[in-house]
């Protein structure tokens, strides 16, 4: 793994077996093309600041304890370079697709996200370190899944 500080890395969390070509893996278990295992609910992650230009994390938000959202999100902010961008992919809310596995704790609807970017009333209920959602999202898929893109916002909250 290269960690150049000008260029940065984009990351795959959560990828298990299936890491995003070019991308750096990170997962709890050590599997084929995981480059990082570290448990995405232990913080810090063994990355430095701002090492990041993009971060991508399909279906694992919704396996992140709600309690843990906030310090998770603070977390990816931290390892993000500023403006870098954010995408997640998860079940909509509670339907089929979250109820089915027993591991799902964290069901996320389109207002979830407003918790994270300052532009929405209910980024003031915890203040966390501020995202911006891009134009076009929460998008909402005819599958059940939903796909949130955000960037970094300049500054600290």
């Amino acid at each position: 793994m290269n960690l150049n500080k000008k260029k940065g890395i984009m990351l795959d969390i959560g990828c298990g077996d299936n890491k995003q070509q070019g991308f750096v893996g990170m997962d709890k278990r050590k599997l084929k093309g995981v480059d990082i295992v570290h448990d995405l609910e232990k913080f810090p992650y063994p990355l430095p600041d701002e090492s990041c230009l993009t971060i991508v994390g399909s279906h694992i938000v919704e396996h992140i304890k709600p309690w843990l959202m906030i310090d998770f999100m603070n977390e990816l902010w931290r390892i993000m370079k500023p403006n870098g961008q954010l995408a997640l992919a998860h079940p909509y809310g509670v339907n089929d697709l979250f109820v089915q596995d027993p591991t799902h704790c964290n069901a996320c609807s389109e207002r979830t996200w407003q918790y994270f970017d300052p532009k929405y009333p209910l980024y003031g209920v915890y203040k966390p370190s501020p995202w911006s959602i891009e134009a076009g999202f929460p998008a909402y898929q005819i599958s059940g899944c939903m796909e949130i893109v955000m960037r970094k916002s300049n500054g600290k909250p």
